[in-house]
């Protein structure tokens, strides 16, 4: 499989390269060559195989010849080794669960794949790699967790101060070792524009080997198309037409993956790009336009998005074509209040506590089952326990901490806090790492 350069078609590279570079000329994006189709046989008897089996599949056409099968099986054996269950609310709408791994949020399953990944391209190569990783929340912590005293590699991660959650901002600075902790007087957008200048300048880059671990590196965005298949496999057990699904989205990484697998084959009846009141998105898919705004910042803080990265590729995969786009996506903002709304009702009503990220997804499948009453499930992001304040809010009582975070709270926070001026982030890299 080849990747090419979303910004200049000419750079074509390989999934190694792909996956160390992170993106291209210009700050574009890698998209493969052509999407590699399942077969109807695999997708109508997923039950007959192991999650295992089923990661391996939906990963080797992508890495092709480059990691062996086995260390590509071991690879995708380790991204998924916690559970990934789907569970019903109520009789239309059911939620799976992706914060059942090490940082209790989804990005664990890209994180751990793309961190293993890197990890043997390396062993190859005589250099030292720098992770540089913006994160609105939960993206930090995965890499984090999934590149900690990992040989040759160094890890900086850029958050925005006062706009992530106690748990989410532990899991990023009390690590230590080959994890550094910037806290941006900002925005994610702020943390995310530094990291995308950091990529396009020549003296950083002459000096430092320098990969990304957003949803912008194939490696990160690609795996997050497994749990789609998973959820799939327990989906075909109860129900028979295919999902409605709802995507709490941000960045966007985690709903192209899940329209990728799509394309792919796998049946889905309609996708909602569920947004808190960072609405660029559901704007674009009522207007056709796509107009950038400042970002808004909520409850839902790793949605706090106001310029989606990965939104371009969800183009490319439709051919940019508008039509097309609003037959299978339908986008909703829910502001803070419906949010906690939502995770009242929803335990009040049915006993499940959902986090501020599942309950946008919840309000808004509600929302489009308001004129159309369907079946599926929305993605279960994160536990609800990262977002206390929130959650306690809206239930009126606390969430227990669980056992592995307990350790982790008790842990010094660690990190440097810097403006969003690349000047600053520039010096540290230069002179620090």
């Amino acid at each position: 499989m080849k990747y090419y350069n979303l910004k200049d078609k000419e750079e074509v590279v390989d999934f190694k390269t792909a996956t160390i570079k992170g993106q291209g000329k210009e700050k574009g994006l890698f998209f493969p060559e052509y999407i590699p189709l399942f077969e109807k046989d695999f997708i109508e008897n997923l039950d007959l195989y192991s999650d295992e089996e089923i990661a391996y599949r939906c990963m080797k056409d992508f890495v092709g010849d480059e990691i062996p099968s086995e260390v590509l099986k071991e690879i995708v054996s380790e991204t998924i080794n916690f559970e990934i269950p789907l569970k019903k609310i109520n009789e239309n709408i059911y939620s799976l669960e992706l914060f059942h791994g090490p940082t209790l949020a989804f990005k664990d399953v890209g994180a751990r794949f793309m961190s293993r990944c890197l990890s043997y391209f390396l062993k190859s190569e005589n250099k030292k790699v720098t992770v540089l990783v913006a994160t609105s929340g939960d993206t930090g912590g995965a890499v984090a967790n999934g590149f900690y005293k990992t040989e040759n590699i160094n890890v900086v991660i850029l958050y925005p101060k006062n706009r992530v959650s106690e748990v989410q901002e532990k899991q990023l600075t009390a690590l230590g070792e080959n994890i550094s902790a910037l806290e941006v007087d900002g925005s994610f957008d702020d943390c995310q524009n530094l990291v995308k200048q950091a990529f396009s300048d020549a003296e950083i880059n002459s000096k430092l080997f320098l990969t990304s671990a957003n949803s912008i590196n194939v490696a990160r965005w690609l795996p997050q198309q497994i749990y789609y298949l998973l959820a799939l496999k327990q989906w075909k057990k109860t129900e028979n037409a295919a999902p409605v699904i709802s995507v709490p989205s941000g960045n966007f990484g985690n709903l192209c993956a899940g329209i990728l697998g799509y394309f792919r084959g796998l049946p889905v009846e309609h996708f909602i790009a569920a947004c808190n009141e960072n609405d660029v998105i559901p704007n674009y898919l009522e207007t056709e336009k796509l107009e950038i705004k400042e970002t808004v910042a909520t409850l839902s803080n790793a949605m706090d998005v106001g310029n989606p990265s990965n939104f371009v590729r969800i183009l490319t995969l439709f051919g940019n074509k508008f039509q097309d786009i609003t037959d299978m996506i339908s986008g909703y903002s829910v502001d803070d209040e419906k949010t906690l709304a939502a995770i009242k009702n929803v335990y009040e009503k049915y006993s499940h506590l959902l986090d501020p990220h599942a309950a946008v997804a919840y309000a808004a499948m509600e929302k489009n089952f308001e004129d159309n009453p369907k079946k599926g499930f929305i993605l279960g992001t994160a536990h609800p326990v990262k977002f206390p304040q929130a959650v306690e809010k809206a239930i009126q009582t606390s969430v227990d901490l669980p056992e592995s975070l307990e350790l982790l709270m008790k842990k010094e926070k660690k990190s440097i806090e810097i403006n969003p001026d690349f000047a600053e982030l520039k010096r540290f890299l230069l002179t620090e790492i």
